[in-house]
């Protein structure tokens, strides 16, 4: 099981009520926009020892900050603008931007591919990938969300928290 998050720009008590949702994951995505180190950190230490998969987003700013809170934990691999990874034998790709999914999923040949920035949760097959974005941690369009994500089948669950 895949959890998919994004767009935390620093809500640590949405961050709180979310993290508990990811537990049926066994390995979560975040698609950018933490915005500060010590947001990364909570997220980090929540889903330990659970590997999580970061991508940057554009308002994370002090990215020499946050590759450092990156480096303290062994469970968190910080890809940069772009993830490409194998889960359970599906190639699954990341970014943070709806215009790169969407180009991303035309033609890349992956199974599932995620983004956020938008903050809309969003669910669509495309020809055989699933392009999906998990919504916003964050609140700001008044709808909180993750998604879980079943590898192999591509059922996804999009959860909706106060």
């Amino acid at each position: 099981m895949i959890g998919l998050c994004s767009d935390i720009h620093d809500n640590i008590w949405a961050l709180d009520r979310a993290l508990p949702l990811l537990s049926p994951a066994d390995v979560v995505l975040f698609c950018g926009d933490f915005c500060a180190p010590f947001t990364l950190a909570q997220l980090a230490e929540g889903l330990a020892p659970r590997p999580l998969h970061v991508v940057w987003g554009n308002n994370d700013g002090d990215r020499h900050a946050l590759t450092r809170v990156v480096a303290g934990f062994d469970h968190v691999q910080l890809h940069g603008e772009f993830a490409e990874l194998e889960v359970d034998g599906v190639r699954v790709l990341m970014t943070h931007y709806p215009d790169v999914a969407r180009q991303l999923v035309a033609g890349a040949g992956a199974g599932i591919v995620c983004y956020g920035h938008d903050h809309v949760a969003h669910q669509e097959q495309v020809g055989d990938a699933l392009l999906v974005n998990p919504g916003e941690i964050m609140g700001r369009l008044g709808q909180r969300s993750i998604a879980l994500v079943e590898e192999t089948s591509k059922a996804v669950e999009q959860i909706s928290f106060d």
